[in-house]
């Protein structure tokens, strides 16, 4: 070994053993397959592992694609002397094998892996330095109409190859609204919604974008990057909606016809029809040149109006822009005569009906369009069966339809029936329809019950409402399923409180007799019924009804234990907030159906203001009211049985409490930030607002303010703004500089009315911006808290003398001075 090798060994071995190589099994360990990561552009000299020799094994030898980089010592200690770079190879594949002192291979070839990683030692660059692109106005947002591209030699694999694409700049910029997007990943340019809408050719032409490109995937501060402009032409849309086609329904011309076309604004585009909701069929096609055909006989009765959409795609099947709308009304012709609204259309009418009535209206139907001639229907008379006592007994009214009576009342003795055949006919076609006119019979025939008295039935009290109890049963010899025979039932007598009602079945005119309202054994416990039985049609003169229209009906009601039942489910009352404890605020009343005691209890009195009497109902206030607590106070009252089932229930008790005036004033808020600027300028004003928790009149509170100290009076004044607010102003300007704690009087217009003294806190401080100004340190300029206080001691020590010296004149003053310093100290106590 030569002396530059020795030397090179010992620096890589201080330089091993420094960063912790020399772990075992971690940094060296013996010979084996092994791959290592190494980054590329270290310094040289970088010890990748060392393998330990087993006897006789004595030394080391490297092969493989070491590129003059990689070396290994003959203690097994393998390392680089060059900077590795990825972009040249990105891995490196290396034999060791282990050597006796005779140079013969005792172990291995061992294959090595070095795998280069990558480092952002490459920027990236675009393809082209600019770029030219076109889109239509209109296009579809986020659908691509060009690409920008950018490489980067780095591993795409790492974040030092993922490209990021922006577009930092778009000129004109109209707005402040971009009109393109681009994807980040792969360089796509699309409209955005706003760009979509807005690009206008004859506004703008043509776009520039300015496009970077970053790696890092953009979030690295140390990433590169590379920029290229891109100039976009805007073309016109021509992918527009046609016109709505008007199309004649059964047309003779040959099929298919070419009724419109679309177009997409390039060549190539798939084009095809869409509708929501698919018809029965759908006789429309579209061709690869866009033009739309009509396939089939269009009929206006079966479908008025088609809309469908034209869609265009790409060669992927993916929709190029938004569908186009296209409307298609069928014209109607007059292909269809009016149809009767029935086989037969039967009407009815009484004997009496006077000349000129109305006996029903034929109502025909066309199919044709609405509203147009094809659809105006004209109605004649053609015939009357049969002609007696005359024909022309009818007559119809031209476009209406109406039949009336026309000659005379008609008699069911001459014909019980006639057969009209109306003639309807639109300006091409005609159709007969045929009329019955029932003469239905007058009344002359009263309901007659089949029998006279149904007997006696027994109820409990508590037969579920809806309950059918009996059935009753009346004829009536009028002409059947008529209104002169059809029999409506009441109950004349026995029901005061309308416990029952009676159902009429409209085939047999049976009555069902039915429980209305609970049955109350305690107010009526036998009902005697009398039931009525009429015709909805007035009967004719000379005849009424009579005894035999009437039957009778004895409700015997059985008795069952019911709970207590208050007089009123919510009972309220009203006192003053400040009534005394055991004050009667108000009292309940149940009864029991049964006539049982009942014994009375407060559930829900959660703020324990209030007892109840359990006998009399009486609710008393046991403890002190208070409306700004809770102004309506609101217990359950539970009425229960004693004795019996101990059934129970419940109703309502809502105690109103009226305020008295027991709150004083106060101010609305803690002021702490009120100031003015110091030194003072000119005499200035503070507003500030007081409140109580009282209840306030419809007017709103009325507060009077005064200054809390008349010793203030000279510096401080108090002015009322409004009920609620005042002015605090200064009378002078002569004020220190420090916080002033202000007593202010506030007092309301109660009965009796109440007063309260607040401190209102203002400062008086240099101000900076209109801004109170407190330094937080030591300034430049301004003392030292150590200077501070000598000169406040000094200033201390002059005051003293100056006292000493004006008390010693006060002495020599016979006491007029005296009194005359008292009364200035009185009037000066807040200046400085």
């Amino acid at each position: 070994m030569t002396m530059r090798a020795r030397l090179l060994g010992v620096c890589l071995l201080a330089l091993y053993l420094t960063t912790g190589y020399g772990q075992e099994g971690k940094f060296s360990g013996p010979l084996k397959p092994m791959t290592f990561s190494v980054f590329e552009g270290q310094e040289p000299s970088q010890i990748i592992f060392q393998f330990k020799a087993d006897p006789p094994a004595v030394t080391f030898k490297l092969t493989g694609e070491t590129d003059g980089i990689f070396q290994i010592q003959p203690d097994g200690l393998l390392y680089h002397n060059r900077s590795l770079d990825r972009e040249i190879r990105a891995v490196h594949r290396l034999q060791v094998s282990a050597l006796d002192a005779q140079g013969n291979t005792v172990e291995g070839p061992v294959p090595i892996t070095i795998e280069v990683k990558d480092i952002n030692d490459n920027r990236p660059v675009f393809v082209q330095p600019d770029y030219e692109g076109s889109v239509r106005q209109n296009s579809r947002p986020g659908k691509p109409f060009m690409y920008v591209n950018a490489t980067d030699l780095d591993d795409p694999a790492t974040p030092n190859g993922q490209l990021v694409y922006e577009i930092i700049m778009q000129l004109p910029k109209v707005n402040d609204v971009m009109y393109f997007q681009i994807n980040n990943k792969t360089g796509a340019i699309s409209l955005t919604l706003e760009g979509s809408r807005e690009l206008d050719p004859v506004k703008n032409p043509s776009y520039k974008l300015v496009v970077s490109v970053k790696d890092m995937g953009g979030q690295n501060d140390h990433s590169f990057s590379d920029s290229t402009s891109v100039n976009i032409l805007v073309k016109e849309n021509i992918w527009k909606a046609p016109e709505p086609v008007e199309i004649a329904e059964n047309s003779t011309s040959p099929l298919p016809v070419r009724i419109t076309q679309v177009q997409w604004n390039e060549p190539g585009a798939h084009y095809s029809l869409e509708v929501k909701e698919k018809p029965p069929r759908f006789p429309f096609s579209i061709d690869q040149e866009g033009y739309i055909y009509v396939t089939q006989p269009l009929d206006r009765e079966e479908t008025d109006a088609y809309v469908f959409y034209a869609v265009a795609k790409d060669e992927y099947g993916k929709p190029l822009a938004f569908p186009l709308r296209i409307s298609v009304k069928v014209k109607d012709v007059n292909d269809n005569p009016p149809v009767c609204p029935s086989a037969l259309t039967v009407f009815e009418v009484q004997e009496n009906e006077q000349i000129g009535s109305s006996i029903g209206t034929l109502i025909a139907h066309d199919m044709d369009e609405e509203n147009t001639v094809n659809s105006v229907l004209e109605y004649r008379l053609v015939d009357q069966t049969p002609t007696v006592p005359r024909d022309g007994l009818f007559l119809v009214e031209d476009y209406l339809g109406t039949v009336k009576l026309a000659e005379q009342s008609l008699r069911k003795r001459d014909a019980p029936q006639y057969n009209l055949t109306v003639e309807v006919s639109d300006k091409d076609f005609k159709t007969f329809c045929h009329v019955q006119v029932n003469i239905i019979d007058i009344n002359d025939q009263i309901p007659i019950f089949e029998k006279s008295d149904y007997g006696n039935l027994t109820l409990a009290e508590d037969t579920a409402v809806g309950s059918t109890i009996l059935t009753i049963q009346a004829t009536d010899a009028d002409e059947p399923h008529t209104g002169s025979s059809k029999i409506l039932y009441r109950v004349t007598q026995g029901d005061s409180e309308g416990r029952l009602e009676i159902d009429t079945d409209p085939q047999t005119n049976a009555g069902y007799v039915k429980v209305k309202k609970p049955l109350d054994f305690e107010t009526v416990h036998v009902h005697n019924i009398v039931f009525q039985a009429e015709n909805p049609e007035p009967l004719v003169p000379g005849v009424q009804y009579n005894a035999s229209s009437a039957a009778t009906f004895r409700l015997i009601v059985t008795d069952v234990d019911e709970a207590p039942q208050f007089l009123q489910q919510v009972f309220q009352a009203k006192v003053s907030e400040n009534v005394a404890r055991g004050t009667k605020v108000g009292n309940v009343t149940a009864k029991d159906p049964e006539g049982l005691d009942i014994s009375y209890s407060l559930r829900g009195d959660k703020r324990g203001w209030l007892k109840i009497d359990p006998i009399t109902g009486e609710i008393f206030s046991v403890a002190l009211l208070d409306r700004e607590a809770e102004s309506l106070y609101q217990v359950q009252v539970v009425a229960t049985e004693v004795g019996g089932s101990s059934l129970s229930s419940t109703a309502q008790f809502h105690l109103t409490l009226t305020d008295v005036n027991d709150s004083p004033p106060r101010l609305v808020k803690e002021y702490t930030g009120l100031f003015f600027c110091h030194p003072l300028k000119a005499p200035g004003s503070l507003i500030f607002e007081a409140t109580d928790d009282d209840k306030q009149s419809f007017l709103g509170p009325r507060f009077t303010f005064a200054l809390g100290s008349e010793s203030l009076q000279s510096d401080w004044e108090v002015s009322g703004i409004n009920g609620t607010h005042a002015h605090l102003s200064t009378k002078h300007t002569n004020f220190e500089e420090r916080v002033y704690y202000i007593p202010i009087r506030i007092s309301d217009s109660g009965l009796p009315p109440l007063e309260g003294t607040v401190s209102l806190p203002v400062t008086f401080c240099k101000c900076v911006e209109g801004t109170c100004f407190q330094p937080a340190g030591h300034l430049p300029g301004i003392p030292t808290v150590g200077l501070a206080v000598g000169i406040l001691l000094t200033t201390f020590l002059v005051i003293g003398i100056i006292l000493a010296v004006v008390f010693i004149r006060i002495k020599r003053n016979k006491g007029q001075n005296n009194a005359g310093s008292a009364r200035a100290s009185e009037v000066k106590p807040l200046r400085s």
